[in-house]
């Protein structure tokens, strides 16, 4: 069993999204379930008894429960495999036998149709032959659901609509009502497994194994046998296999698979790669940062399996829909047949009974039970393409609601990489050169990232720092106020304005914008330097269009004092600034817009650090910039933006956007055509043709329909 008593059993064999609905129904009316999800496209059923359970037993109560629905479907125990390969491999024979009964039953059901009606017995034996060689196993099912109380399915609709057909002697229209129906779960079928692979292919990131370098020697390993530290090869075309940190070698990576950008990165000694990179150009060596268990690779399958058993309203509302919709026609269907016998003296059996009949086939709600779930499955596929990771189709429904975008400010609008914007000299015997080398000598040995800054500065124009042997360095860091240092016998101080006022140095203070460096040499004072944090290229653009997708509310949260946090906000044209926050202020701010939102609005949390964790928790949907971002805030957010690009926050809307116009498109089209042959059957002006087109013919658009949310590009 797995964390909270919740465990996650496979499924093999299950296709049929309305039969995964019945069975989660099933499920859910049990005693002992508190609550269960069935995952077709995911393969999985997520349990959360009501009591503690061996794996073994959940798994014997589940497959009890799924027997009692469909047969054949295989309940695995938790952490069992599914063979991806065996799982293709029955799939394709399934259908390929569809495919020749068809073929057979067509050949047939020809021949049938130009046997002269006079010679009656061979021409219905034709038509029976035709008939079971088509449908049979939906008669069995149909048979065999009856006795187990499952009666208003699909199954039951079909056999009660075409042996009904054959009763009043439509024999051509009962083969073909059967006959579709067949072409419309193969389809169904093909369908699902499309979406299903669609999701799968980024599985195909994961690595079959890694170069571990073990006294100069190179040996092949699984990814999980590597340990914290250890050093892997990466020759040209493989796949990174852990993170990690370049120590040897440079080389350009294709990051598409991870981040959705089609342009090769380049990374050098010291850089972070990620699991899942592709190396293109140069053997590089990489030290591991990471376990497998808890690489980028592995979090971001791990999303992907769990991604589709988190269910949009829409979702849940078509399966309860479909349960109460299905039995309420049959009921009609009766009424239409019985009724005109009692009401209406001329009223023939054979005629109502055959406009009843296409009331059933046109009712099965094969095309919305199975178009919805895989309109949401494609949203989250074609993010994820896009480098967007959303874990369910309840968030990607729940950003067409979106009211309020709030986001942290460093490393979320920001690089979160400090650079120095100014370099401003106040004593006439030295240079900006003078200054800057001066600084970054005394800025040396310290690891703040202000200071590494202050040192990649001088060395983009100059040769490499060397630092100076510690005997012959003398390095102080005073607490608050900056570092004192001793170099070649001159005393160089670096800090803020308190620190050449401790050592009474007198300095005007420096009023601007981002962190003011002073710097000071034998006791003279020679000048400051401005250090600011540098803006995300796209982040201005990002607000701009957020504000045109009608968001009412964008709003910035920072740590930092008023000044920057102001001056930032300004830059980007946001309105709201909020500085100064601890997390816990952070927290108190996301409170108070979930308390101001409207009923049905959201609000949008985007972060990136350990400390943001609390507050993409409480926001309605919260957002983690994944490559940079904290495995804190990683866990804690609803969506991971892989490349650490706000505007993928406006993708994320857009996809969102077309998912649900797709959805609705699937429901109005269904529903509208399905009410329409309805009425007209009911009325007497529609055949059993109309009725498979309302059945067979719809599903099939919606389902061809729904696979457009797989693709979206960016413009």
């Amino acid at each position: 069993m797995e964390k909270n008593n919740e465990c996650t059993l496979g499924i093999k064999g299950l296709e049929c999204p309305h039969c995964a609905a019945k069975i989660e129904h099933n499920l859910n009316a049990l005693d002992e379930i508190k609550a269960a999800t069935v995952d077709v496209l995911g393969k999985k059923i997520v349990i959360n008894p009501n009591k503690k359970f061996s794996s073994e037993d959940i798994t014997k109560l589940v497959q009890k429960e799924v027997d009692r629905v469909e047969e054949g479907v295989t309940v695995l125990m938790p952490n069992s495999a599914i063979e991806e390969d065996e799982e293709i491999e029955e799939t394709e024979e399934n259908f390929k036998s569809i495919r020749n009964r068809f073929i057979l039953g067509a050949i047939i059901l020809a021949a049938a149709i130009f046997v002269p009606k006079n010679l009656f017995v061979p021409r219905l034996i034709l038509f029976l032959i035709s008939y079971f060689t088509v449908g049979y196993d939906v008669l069995f099912k149909a048979v065999k659901n009856i006795k187990k109380g499952q009666i208003f399915d699909e199954n039951f609709l079909m056999t009660i609509a075409t042996v009904g057909a054959f009763a009043i002697k439509e024999f051509p229209e009962a083969v073909s009502v059967m006959l579709f129906y067949q072409i419309g779960e193969m389809f169904q079928d093909l369908a699902v497994g499309k979406s299903r692979k669609s999701i799968t292919s980024l599985m195909n990131i994961r690595p079959d194994y890694a170069n571990l370098k073990i006294e100069g020697e190179i040996k092949k390993v699984l990814p999980k046998e590597v340990k914290l530290g250890d050093i892997i090869v990466i020759k040209p075309g493989e796949k990174v296999a852990l993170d990690g940190k370049i120590t040897n070698g440079s080389s350009t990576f294709d990051t598409s698979a991870l981040t959705g950008e089609a342009i090769p990165r380049t990374f050098e000694i010291g850089d972070e790669i990620l699991s899942g990179f592709i190396n293109t150009t140069n053997l590089v060596e990489i030290e591991v940062t990471k376990s497998f268990e808890n690489s980028t690779i592995s979090k971001i399958l791990d999303l992907v399996q769990n991604a589709s058993s988190k269910k949009s309203k829409t979702e849940n509302f078509i399966t309860k829909f479909a349960r109460f919709y299905t039995p309420a026609v049959v009921i009609i269907a009766l009424l239409i047949a019985i009724l005109p016998m009692i009401f209406a003296k001329d009223a023939q059996f054979s005629t109502w009974l055959y406009r009843a009949l296409i009331f059933l086939v046109v009712s099965c709600p094969c095309a919305l039970v199975v178009s919805i779930p895989l309109g949401f499955f494609g949203g989250i596929g074609g993010a994820s393409k896009n480098g967007i990771l959303i874990k369910g189709a309840n968030y990607l429904e729940a950003l067409n609601n979106l009211e309020t975008v709030v986001f942290d400010k460093t490393g979320t609008l920001t690089k979160g990489k400090f650079k120095v914007y100014e370099i401003n000299v106040q004593n006439s015997k030295y240079t900006k050169d003078d200054l800057l080398k001066y600084a970054a000598i005394a800025e040396s040995f310290s690891n703040h990232p202000i200071a590494q800054s202050i040192v990649l500065e001088y060395e983009k124009n100059n040769k490499k720092l060397e630092k100076t042997d510690s005997s012959e360095f003398e390095f102080e860091e005073i607490a608050g106020h900056g570092v004192k240092v001793k170099y070649e016998n001159n005393e160089i101080l670096s800090g803020n304005l308190k620190l050449l006022k401790k050592e009474n140095i007198e300095a005007a203070e420096k009023d601007a914008v981002g962190t003011v460096v002073y710097v000071a040499k034998d006791r003279e004072y020679l000048g400051n330097l401005i250090i600011a944090d540098e803006i995300k290229e796209d982040a201005k653009k990002t607000v701009e269009e957020l504000n045109n997708l009608g968001i009412k509310n964008v709003v910035m949260l920072t740590g930092d004092n008023r000044k920057i946090g102001e001056n930032v906000a300004s830059k980007l044209n946001i309105s709201k600034v909020f500085t100064d926050l601890l997390p816990l202020g952070k927290v108190e701010k996301m409170e108070e817009f979930l308390k101001n939102k409207s009923a049905n609005g959201k609000v949008l949390f985007v972060g990136d650090g350990i400390n943001d964790a609390p507050v993409l928790a409480r926001a309605d949907i919260g957002v983690a910039m994944g490559g940079v971002g904290s495995d804190a805030a990683i866990e804690a957010a609803d969506m991971i933006i892989m490349n650490d690009e706000p505007s993928k926050i406006v993708t994320a809307l857009k996809i969102a956007k077309k998912t649900k116009k797709i959805v609705w498109q699937n429901i109005i089209f269904a529903l509208g055509v399905k009410i329409i042959i309805l009425g007209m059957g009911a009325l007497g002006f529609a055949t059993m043709w109309e009725a498979v087109f309302g059945d067979v013919g719809v599903a099939l658009i919606a389902i061809l329909n729904a696979t457009r949310a797989l693709t979206y590009k960016e413009n």
